[in-house]
């Protein structure tokens, strides 16, 4: 049986303890400007999926990844003392797209609000093909109504 709310406890202190470790503990000069944006923990708690993002390049993403390649022994064990279960969780690192998805995102958006402005200064000036009400309107007082009663 899975217990989500455990889960996602032991991934909230994982993402702390790493973020700790990360910050004070690994001194690799590879490592970059790190942010853990999430952690995920499979249901049967065994392993744990690591998101960060890194301020900077390819370059810089690139030595962070290794970075924490060769850290992952010393992040595992200090999790291991830390956390107080049976199973220590193995860790995998993944490289979140979140902040390159939410620049495009904008992109795409900045470049839909120049189009209906676009579409806004050609409306001024345009004028009906026909009628300006081309429906049908029921009339409020009919004839055929007086005639009736």
């Amino acid at each position: 049986m899975v217990d989500h709310a455990r889960a996602l406890k032991l991934a909230g202190t994982i993402k702390r303890i790493v973020a700790s470790a990360l910050e004070n503990d690994i001194k690799d000069p590879r490592l970059g400007f790190v942010t853990v944006t999430d952690v995920r923990v499979t249901g049967d708690l065994q392993q744990a999926s690591v998101f960060y993002t890194v301020f900077g390049g390819d370059e810089e993403r690139e030595n962070t990844a290794a970075a924490l390649a060769s850290a992952k022994g010393r992040l595992r064990s200090r999790m291991g003392s830390q956390l107080g279960i049976r199973l220590t969780p193995t860790l995998e690192f993944h490289l979140d797209a979140v902040p390159e998805t939410a620049a495009s995102l904008a992109k795409s958006l900045e470049a839909a609000r120049l189009r209906d402005e676009e579409v806004t200064r050609m409306r001024e000036g345009a004028k009906y093909a026909g009628e300006a009400d081309p429906y049908k309107h029921p009339d409020v007082e009919s004839d055929d109504d007086d005639e009736d009663a």
